[in-house]
């Protein structure tokens, strides 16, 4: 524990929490700073993280970041940090934030038909951020703080998904002044698609792609009943674009791209979890029946998904026999491998995860199941040996903390317990529950070590949360 507690701290210095630093003056300039870029990103984060709509679903966001990290990689700035994350909305709709955060709506993951498609639209909001478009946006403005440009451009984010309450938003954001800056102009859109294009091919995935998801998002706004998607207002998908995409593709020869496993797993699970479980199971069913669409492989796994969610997991368990033998080695359906084995309660499970783990030891999932599994069978310590190990790879996933917490907790060691919770609490933008959590932890131990640490965070905290309430 206390080799790495005052080293998660370093992960969430005070500028993310800009309102506890001294006015700036104006931090406005002619272009932001890359470091500035990703301070306002990542301070925009906590407030996304804190969202009911934000989805921490590891193997949907994980496959998404390998997606977009195969992207960045034939980029201009292939040596910067990027994010992708999953917003639990159906709403078709994609966006890019300052500092490489990119968010994707469920919705439009599953409108794309292949995975170079859902591969275009990455390729453009990365090409976004490369070209620092929103960036220009928001430094053109004066703001005192970096707290206040990071307001803004949620408040803009917010307003690009919708429109309708966009006065609201940018007006309690002190940002009524950006209105008319909400959508990226037609160059910004040009230049994205004409980058995002060569990103694509670069990348391996087929540039035709993109036209063709254009084509998908005007047939989707007519089934719409004339309502635009979010992507298109934000988007705008002028005749110009069209062309010009529909032009450049022309130019490049036509190879046939296959879309991986992981893509059509992925879709499969986002139906599992977005329809009732009856509905679910009903939808697989008639699509394993009609074999002529779709992968038969990830039509029987989103199956499982809903039988399980059904509570049908003797007949899950079943049909993951069948899905196994046809399957090749995928980390997912290894992580699903290991809940039925559970279902089954076999007493080689634990050696079932540490040899899948030697196989896919990043795979977030497996890591997690791997992890519960052993706080349930009591096996405390082990547990928090590999979440030590977890949080030292990946200090900002609440999850871990929230595991910690749960171990801890089991021990009686309270204190502990309450710590990780503040950091739990820090990730997901809510300063006062931190500070709560740490209060707590101050009566709940007398280790001068975690003491002594636990007043440099209070102290802090309340600092910020005190020029917070002067700044209203």
């Amino acid at each position: 524990m206390r080799h790495f507690l005052s080293a998660t701290l370093l992960l969430f210095p005070l500028h993310l929490y800009g309102e506890g630093l001294p006015d700036l003056g104006d931090v406005s300039q002619t272009v932001i700073s890359p470091q500035m870029e990703r301070q306002i990103g990542e301070q925009s984060m906590l407030q996304i993280r804190a969202s009911e709509q934000y989805l921490n679903d590891p193997e949907v966001t994980d496959y998404l970041n390998r997606l977009g990290r195969q992207l960045v990689a034939n980029s201009s700035e292939s040596s910067e940090p990027f994010e992708f994350f999953v917003i639990d909305d159906g709403a078709i709709n994609a966006f890019a934030m300052p500092g490489g955060f990119i968010g994707v709506n469920t919705g439009l993951i599953l409108l794309t038909q292949s995975e170079s498609e859902l591969a275009s639209v990455l390729s453009h909001e990365i090409s976004h951020v490369t070209q620092h478009h929103l960036a220009r946006m928001v430094s053109g403005q004066k703001y005192d703080s970096l707290a206040a440009m990071a307001t803004i451009a949620v408040a803009i984010l917010a307003a690009r998904n919708n429109p309708e309450a966009a006065q609201a938003g940018i007006i309690g954001a002190q940002g009524g002044m950006m209105q008319r800056q909400l959508d990226f102009t037609r160059e910004h859109e040009k230049e994205a698609d004409r980058i995002g294009l060569d990103l694509l091919q670069q990348s391996g995935f087929d540039p035709h792609a993109m036209p063709l998801f254009f084509e998908r998002l005007q047939k989707a706004t007519k089934l719409l009943e004339g309502d635009t998607p979010s992507y298109l207002r934000t988007h705008p998908l002028t005749t110009e674009r069209v062309a010009d995409v529909g032009n450049r593709v022309q130019q490049i020869p036509f190879r046939l791209v296959a879309d991986s496993l992981d893509f059509h797993l992925m879709r499969a699970r986002l139906h599992a979890m977005q329809k009732s479980p009856k509905e679910a199971v009903e939808y697989f069913r008639s699509a394993l029946g009609d074999q002529r669409f779709g992968n038969p492989l990830a039509h029987r796994y989103g199956l499982i998904l809903a039988l399980m969610r059904n509570g049908e997991e003797k007949l899950a368990a079943q049909e993951f026999d069948t899905l196994y033998r046809k399957a090749p080695p995928n980390a997912t359906i290894e992580t699903l491998a290991g809940r039925v084995r559970q279902i089954r309660k076999d007493p080689g499970v634990l050696e079932f995860y540490r040899t899948a783990l030697k196989q896919y030891p990043t795979h977030r999932a497996l890591v997690y199941d791997h992890i519960v599994l052993l706080i349930e069978k009591q096996r405390y310590s082990e547990a928090l040996s590999r979440l030590d190990e977890q949080v030292n790879l990946n200090g900002n996933d609440p999850i871990l903390y929230e595991l910690q917490a749960r171990a801890y907790t089991a021990l009686g060691r309270h204190q502990e317990a309450h710590h990780v919770l503040s950091y739990y609490q820090i990730l997901h933008g809510n300063l006062r529950g931190a500070i709560e959590q740490l209060e707590l932890a101050k009566l709940a131990g007398n280790d001068y070590y975690q003491l002594s640490t636990i007043e440099t965070e209070l102290r802090q905290y309340r600092e910020i949360l005190e020029a917070q309430r002067k700044r209203k």
